[in-house]
């Protein structure tokens, strides 16, 4: 083992050699870092340091921790038993379960799942006589957990962070939730740390074994932990402070489930004279690709600073090509035949990614690869069309097409929530098994008779009813209008509104997005026809196929060629951020477009459309700031590095206003000729009647509004309710 050291470059070779005192350690995307990480590990042990049982290795996945552990024991050429390597919660719960009497609990206490985290507070707030359909268990359970992730028991709540929730007070319902796990001897997965972080809090005697245990702790991806996370980390570090967290300010992009990017900017506060080491040499992309990157990320001001530079030779490669499109229809066609004409040059399918910042634009990638027969697989979630929001509203539209359709009828009648349970739903299957009737027509007949009372007979009338009146609605409205006001009649989307967890919003964007699918079809039979044929679609086993996920599900992974499509305003940074304000929220959009290039080997092609369909309506787009941030020596827009600069040049800020499209016909030579003319479509003429600063307006989108500036075919308008837009003027009417 005398050459393990010798492998490492000389900054990976510091980070692993810094043993004694706090050490931060910056790892740039493609780095190293887990080779740093173990390396390290092995390096306290071999040097006899300390023992196994004495390194607390802390990490975020099964996986990671699997990983690990196989490489440590690699490196020693032994078994690496007697570790305290594992996830956060995996290794709390070890604490807990040690000293399960100090909080209340026996040493076999269980862990409830998430379902039975619902149902146990779902009990809590019917026992208050609570209408838990208005006001609902997961909106709460969200609220609960986020205050878990802030290392908040109930008392510790402030007053002005409680909630109302219905008549009673969130944090009331919060302690008498944690009363019941107590009384079950149970835990829900936020107790794991938050209960082990106050136990060491409280309890000096259990701190001081643990200090005297853990001589060295090493941390995986702190740029991702949460509060509860560092406090527990902070409280076992305060003594021996041989803490080394690995991790990337660059890479922090999950905000939205509780990681705090200030733990890893606050290190050397938190840890006076600490170490940074920057891992910067990157063994994966090429250089223009880690220029790209840099150039982009350096407009981030809350960042610790670090420039990824080719680690490796002969890293030069083209550079990052910036595509812009007529419209989003163009632009799945054009990856398609990109990634076709890869495969004939022997590129591998499964080293093809397309990223996309949120689920539903998979929707227009996934049909065209379909319709060409382009083998993919979705990462980190189901295809559009099998995702349960989706199947939902589908049973919906199969109920109107076809009433005896008993599958569809029995998934929505309950959803949302009517009050028919297992009990209504048995007497219906009953009454169509003895009048030789279909489910939707014995539910009929039971609601017109005494069989159901309450609730029940209220709710199962009232779908019957609107049924009725969407049908009619079908053949004077059309479809695409249909669908939407069915989900918003039938309260489905309010059922989602509800949900307060980090997955609705993107559920209700699926909704919208289906919506816009409807729209290519000339009738509702046919699209749930195209539905039925893509659901049976590529069966076969086959690994070598094109990888469709978002960029959050991305991070970690690698691919030879990488599609990034929807560069544009209000999709990527999306409409939330924008809305929300501030630099905080726009930096974390930022991290996650440098994540995106990153993930890059060999090419990167961003993309953006001059329109995008929202429902039924076509409407401008501009293309996303983060273009613009790009360092035009490394950028090529169309194929052409000069033309790219001389446009840049001549340009105003590109998300202020929608450019022309900017690549000419011989800069996509794998393109066929309708999709090359349409990078050459230009921009529309101004409107013959002119609008001018004062004139009021209206817009399918936002609104109305009052034009603040015209410059050309492009109005600054400041709208009643989503404030000031700049778009093109063909977009609008004179109100």
């Amino acid at each position: 083992m005398s050459d393990y050291l010798a492998r490492l470059n000389p900054a990976q070779r510091e980070a692993v050699e810094a043993v004694d005192g706090p050490v931060l350690v910056l790892a740039g995307a493609g780095t190293g870092k887990t080779r740093v990480l173990t390396t390290r590990f092995a390096h306290i042990l071999l040097s006899k340091r300390a023992f196994p049982n004495q390194i607390l290795a802390v990490t975020f996945t099964n996986k990671a921790a699997r990983e690990m552990r196989e490489r440590v024991a690699t490196l020693l050429d032994r078994p690496a038993e007697g570790l305290w390597l594992g996830t956060f919660h995996a290794l709390a719960a070890r604490m807990l379960r040690r000293y399960a009497e100090r909080v209340e609990r026996t040493s076999n206490f269980s862990i409830l799942d998430p379902d039975d985290q619902l149902r146990l507070l779902k009990q809590v707030m019917e026992a208050r006589r609570m209408d838990t359909k208005r006001f609902t268990p997961q909106g709460l359970m969200g609220t609960i957990q986020r205050w878990k992730d802030r290392a908040m028991l109930p008392d510790a709540v402030p007053r002005e962070q409680d909630v109302d929730w219905g008549a009673e007070s969130a944090r009331d319902l919060y302690a008498a939730y944690q009363e019941r796990l107590r009384a079950l001897n149970a835990v829900d997965f936020g107790d794991l740390l938050l209960l082990a972080t106050d136990l060491l809090k409280r309890d000096p005697e259990v701190l001081a074994h643990y200090h005297r245990r853990f001589r060295y702790i090493l941390v995986d991806e702190y740029q991702d932990t949460n509060l509860v996370q560092y406090y527990w980390l902070r409280l076992l570090a305060q003594q021996s402070k041989n803490i080394c967290c690995v991790g990337d300010d660059d890479q922090s992009i999950y905000s939205w489930r509780g990681a705090e990017i200030e733990n890893i900017l606050r290190f050397e506060a938190d840890f006076p004279g600490a170490k940074i080491v920057r891992l910067e040499a990157n063994y994966r992309s090429t250089a223009p690709i880690l220029a790209a990157a840099s150039g982009l990320i350096a407009h981030n001001e809350g960042r610790l600073g670090k420039t990824l530079h080719p680690g490796r030779e002969n890293a030069e490669g083209d550079n990052v090509e910036v595509m812009a499109f007529w419209d989003s229809d163009e632009e799945s066609r054009a990856v398609s035949t990109r990634i076709e004409a890869l495969r004939r040059e022997n590129h591998k399918l499964a080293e093809c990614a397309v990223l996309v910042r949120a689920g539903f634009q998979t929707r227009a990638f996934e049909e065209r690869f379909i319709a060409i027969g382009l083998p993919y697989r979705i990462i980190g979630g189901l295809r559009f069309y099998e995702r349960a929001e989706i199947r939902d509203a589908i049973a919906y539209l199969r109920v109107l097409v076809q009433p005896a359709d008993d599958l569809a009828f029995e998934r929505i009648v309950n959803v949302p929530k009517r009050g028919l349970g297992e009990t209504a739903l048995r007497a219906m299957h009953e009454r169509a098994r003895a009048d030789a009737v279909p489910l939707a027509e014995a539910a009929a007949r039971i609601a017109a008779e005494a069989t159901l009372r309450g609730k029940a007979r209220e709710g199962l009338r009232d779908l019957l009813v609107k049924c009725a009146n969407w049908r009619t609605a079908l053949k004077h409205d059309g479809h695409v209008a249909t669908l939407a006001t069915l989900l918003d009649e039938s309260g489905y989307i309010a059922m989602w509104q509800e949900q307060k967890t980090p997955d609705a919003a993107g559920r209700i964007e699926n909704l919208k997005e289906l919506v816009r699918a409807l729209a290519d079809f000339d009738t509702l039979e046919g699209f749930l026809e195209h539905v039925s044929l893509v659901m049976d679609n590529d069966n076969e086993i086959n690994d070598d196929k094109v990888f469709l996920m978002t960029l959050h599900a991305a991070k970690g992974l690698e691919f030879d060629t990488v599609f990034l499509p929807g560069w544009e305003e209000g999709v990527f940074p999306n409409q939330r951020s924008l809305d929300e304000g501030g630099a905080k929220s726009l930096e974390e959009e930022r991290r996650l477009a440098y994540v995106g290039i990153t993930r890059a080997k060999q090419r990167a092609i961003i993309s953006h459309c001059a329109n995008r369909r929202i429902y039924a309506n076509w409407q401008s787009s501009v293309p996303s700031r983060f273009i613009e941030e790009l360092p035009a020596e490394f950028i090529t827009l169309g194929g052409s590095a000069s033309l790219a600069r001389e446009q840049r040049l001549a340009a105003p800020p590109v998300f202020a206003t929608a450019t022309p499209l900017l690549a000419r016909r011989e800069a996509a030579p794998l393109l066929n000729q309708r999709e090359a003319d349409s990078w050459n479509t230009p921009s529309r003429p101004a409107r013959a009647d002119k609008l001018t600063e004062g004139t009021r307006v209206f817009h399918q989108k936002f609104g109305y509004g009052v034009v603040l500036d015209a410059d050309d075919d492009r109005l600054d308008i400041r709208f009643e309710t989503a404030g000031e837009k700049r778009v093109l003027d063909r977009f609008v009417e004179r109100a």
